[in-house]
Parts: structure tokens; sequence; C-alpha cells
């Protein structure tokens, strides 16, 4: 098992209700589940996202902790959150990273790979694991 070793899970939604496709507005919910699978604690202390639509438009989000928290994550803890965003277009992408601090001192980022929201539905419903 290596020392720092994290494990990140992603739920992309469409929320319809919140959204007003005649007026360019899409809302999006994503839940992430951060875990644990290294040796040693850590603590999530930042985010960056890159948030692109599908003509193009892009967003950079950078901030500390996950929905006001900065989780420390024992080996085999997890930690789950749901935010959302909102795009011009039905459909767009997401990626980014977590930056994160150990107990024993190391500093370390954790990509989040490319993942897809779409309003169709047919990206929605299916979660997948990154690293």
């Amino acid at each position: 098992m290596p020392r720092h070793a994290i494990e990140i899970e992603v739920e992309p939604a469409y929320l319809p209700d919140q959204s007003e496709p005649g007026r360019g507005v899409f809302a999006f919910a994503y839940t992430i589940t951060v875990t644990n699978v290294g040796e040693v604690p850590a603590q999530l202390i930042a985010r960056h996202w890159h948030i692109n639509d599908a003509h193009g438009g892009a967003e950079e989000v950078k901030g500390l902790g996950v929905v006001g928290q900065q989780p420390l994550l024992a080996p085999g803890e997890a930690f789950q959150y749901t935010s959302g965003c909102r795009l011009r277009t039905a459909s767009g992408t997401m990626r980014g990273s977590y930056f994160f601090v150990a107990e024993d001192g190391e500093r370390f980022d954790v990509e989040i790979p490319m993942f897809v929201l779409d309003a169709s539905g047919a990206a929605g419903g299916t979660a997948r694991v990154l690293h």
C-alpha cells in the first residue's frame, strides 16, 4: 500500500428543477467521495477546478477546502460531499485537483480526471472511480 494515496469517486447529476434551458441555464450537482487508501492520515486543504461548457466557455475555480471543510482523513476513512455548478449549455466537463498535506508533512496533489456533465441524462447515474 502506498504511503500517500487518495481515491476519488464522482457521481454527476443534472438538476432539471434548478435549470432554465430557455435562458441557457443548466444546473448540475456532483457528489464526490474522497477516500484515503494510503498509510498516512492526510488533510484536504484546497481545490482547483476547470469547468467547460459545450461552446468553449471556461471557468476556473480555486479555493480552500470543499463545502467549507478541510477534512482530515485517517487511512481507510472517506469523506463525501455534494456541490454544484451551472453551465450555459446542456453539457460540459469538469476536471481538477485537490491539494493535500499528510500528517508526516508530505504535500501532494490528487488529480481529478475529467468527467462529463450532461443534461440529457446519458452520462448521469454512473459512478466513476478516479485516482
